[in-house]
């Protein structure tokens, strides 16, 4: 079983990843927002293609989805944790 302190120490990285998804979020947005207002103001003509800012905006924006996914929907140490409660539970049934 998780003693508090693990558990604590579990709630706190699981605080601490969520906190750095929501400060990475929100330099994204900063920053995109300056990108396409750069291209907008120096270029801004869509009739050439994909603008520029959208190749930056989708390789940063596939990795702000895995932060995303990682810090909201999966448990770094769930899995873990359950793994280990299995084992436990059958060295107790087999009496080692």
């Amino acid at each position: 079983m998780e003693t508090t302190t693990q558990r604590d120490e579990r709630l706190w990285k699981i605080a601490k990843a969520r906190t750095s998804f929501k400060t990475s979020l929100m330099v994204y947005l900063i920053v995109n927002a300056f990108l396409w207002a750069i291209w907008y103001f120096t270029d801004g003509d869509f009739n050439t293609g994909a603008p520029w800012p959208v190749w930056p905006a989708l390789g940063w924006g596939l990795g702000l989805a895995f932060q995303y996914y990682n810090a909201w929907h999966r448990d770094p140490f769930g899995d873990t944790l359950r793994e280990y409660d299995k084992l436990q539970a059958e060295k107790e049934r087999r009496g080692l």
